[in-house]
């Protein structure tokens, strides 16, 4: 999957297409499954591994690391993180969201 981006592409984008691609992949090979269940497997996954990729250093004096040095901490810039990228995601608004003005 990755390997097929170019060069230039950032650890964040490939990360972001391979996992648009995965969910793809996922739902055409078995047409009968659950779009929200491929999407909740998907983004537990994606949890797990932020949770593990933001593991404190082992020195409890570390500047980088105070943001993300208890698990409270890390859930609050995990739950910063899905904010902003929800809001900057094209899909947050729906034309079928219950509060969208109908004339």
């Amino acid at each position: 999957m990755a390997q097929d981006l170019p060069d230039t592409v950032s650890g964040f984008d490939a990360a972001f297409t391979d996992a648009v691609n995965l969910g793809n992949q996922i739902a055409e090979r078995d047409k009968e499954a659950d779009l929200w269940d491929i999407a909740d497997g998907l983004l537990a996954g994606a949890i797990q591994y932020w949770l593990y990729s933001r593991q404190p250093c082992k020195d409890p004096r570390c500047v980088e690391c105070l943001p993300v040095s208890t698990a409270e901490g890390r859930m609050a810039e995990l739950q910063r993180l899905i904010r902003q990228l929800s809001e900057e995601s094209e899909y947050f608004h729906s034309p079928n969201d219950s509060n969208v003005g109908r004339a």
